[in-house]
This record gives structure tokens, C-alpha cells and sequence, in this order.
């Protein structure tokens, strides 16, 4: 079982930012793709931010242009970031990391536990 570690979360005011981490175990060849989702009260659970190994990244409409995603390979990790700037009171959710490994026949998916992210004056 592949065990994702999430940190950065926290309670900013309107404008300010924060930096997100997620590290992956493993080889970061055997990485396909690093990914960023939130969940806020009473909705569905939605993709923030995708890093696709050798594309560039995507962004959900709702945070392109405030939030970047960035990936950091180690010798046996791989490092995601979210840099979230201008926050705004909607961007209040839970933040779950979401790694794709390649596999022999398919991709294996992991998620992370997830980190409260507030923003409140």
C-alpha cells in the first residue's frame, strides 16, 4: 500500500496564500501523474490541479491563474506542490493529493488524507 504524505494546510485570510505538499514513495519514473482535488462541505469532489509526467499542468477554470502546480523529483520520491495564491473564501475545502503510478497493464491510484484548507477573515 502506497502511503501519500499531505502537509501546508491551514486558516488564511482572503488574499493571502499557502504552498501544499504531497510526497509520493517511489521511483519518480514509475509516476505518471500528480494531482490536486477538494471536497468542500455538501459538494462533490473536484479536480483542482493535474501535473501529467512530460505535459504541461491543468487547471480546474476556478483557480487558473491564482493556484500553481509544480512537481519535484527525488531519488526515491516525488514532491507535488500547490502554491494557492489569492485565496478567496470559496476555496475553503479539504485538499486531497492523487498520484497515478504506471503498471503493467493499467494505472495505480493513490490518494492522500487530505488537508483542511480555510479561508476566513
Amino acid at each position: 500500500q502506497v502511503q501519500l504524505t499531505e502537509s501546508g494546510g491551514g486558516l488564511v485570510q482572503p488574499g493571502e496564500s499557502l504552498r501544499l505538499s504531497c510526497v509520493a514513495p517511489g521511483s519518480p519514473r514509475s509516476i505518471y501523474e500528480m494531482a490536486w482535488y477538494r471536497q468542500a462541505p455538501g459538494k462533490q469532489r473536484e479536480l483542482v490541479a493535474r501535473k501529467v509526467r512530460g505535459t504541461r499542468p491543468d487547471y480546474a477554470d476556478s483557480v487558473r491563474g491564482r493556484f500553481t502546480i509544480s512537481r519535484e523529483n527525488g531519488k526515491d520520491t516525488a514532491t507535488a506542490y500547490l502554491q494557492m495564491n489569492s485565496l478567496k473564501p470559496e476555496d475553503t475545502a479539504i485538499y486531497y493529493c492523487n498520484v497515478k503510478y504506471s503498471g503493467p497493464w493499467s494505472l495505480n491510484e493513490y490518494w492522500g488524507q487530505g488537508t483542511q484548507v480555510t479561508v476566513s477573515s
